[in-house]
């Protein structure tokens, strides 16, 4: 299966990315379990965490089920690191042309972060898979319905920061295709246990969501 009917798949069935800062190799088995496991197949580990590029690698051969990649991507070499990891999505804080250009080019899943319309439009120009709005917290249901409004149909929209299971419900209302989850799901010290029970609790809060 291609990268893009991965994330195409996911967004159907889960379209929640797990954003893992500080993740480290000797956890990637264990806390992708905890995720994985509960539903979750969209997986980041961002590039400052220690040793990204092994737990990319450790994740990719455990979960080929999932499409697992790196966060913080900030230019064209750190997407070839993470490809030659094996790593199929790339994300970032920003719109770089050229760091979509070459995930693009390598067949890879882009999410860049964009705040305005004139971020979004550029980045869906150089080739985007789709946008993550980034921070949230700068932002708020009403701008994801006034971005959607003027953005192509069918263009995901993620907003990333400061989401939580019970705030889920409100920015899918306005349109929001999916959310990436970070520390409110792993952060560096959390047990696998706690990172399995909070997964399943924002499984359980995106079916709620989508069945309301």
């Amino acid at each position: 299966m291609t990268a893009l009917a991965t994330f195409q798949a996911a967004m159907q069935q889960l379209p929640l990315i797990a954003i893992l800062r500080g993740l480290t190799p000797a956890e990637a088995a264990d806390v992708g379990d905890a995720i994985v496991e509960p539903g979750f197949r969209l997986l980041e580990v961002p590039l400052n965490s220690p040793q990204p590029l092994e737990s990319i690698a450790l994740m990719r051969q455990r979960f080929p089920q999932a499409l697992v990649g790196a966060g913080t991507v900030l230019d064209a070499r750190q997407v070839r690191e993470v490809h030659g990891a094996g790593g199929q999505l790339i994300v970032s804080p920003n719109f770089n042309a050229e760091v979509i250009a070459e995930a693009v080019r390598l067949d890879m899943v882009c999410l860049p972060g964009v705040m305005t319309p004139t971020e979004a439009f550029g980045a869906l120009a150089a080739g985007a898979t789709g946008l993550k709005l980034f921070p949230a917290e700068l932002a708020s249901p009403v701008v994801v319905k006034a971005l959607l409004a003027v953005l192509p149909a069918g263009t995901p929209l993620m907003p990333v920061g400061g989401i939580a299971p019970h705030n889920m419900g409100e920015w899918r209302a306005a349109g929001a295709a999916g959310f990436g989850i970070g520390s409110s799901l792993y952060k560096p010290g959390k047990s696998a246990a706690a990172v399995r029970e909070d997964a399943t609790k924002f499984v359980s809060a995106w079916a709620g969501t989508i069945n309301a």
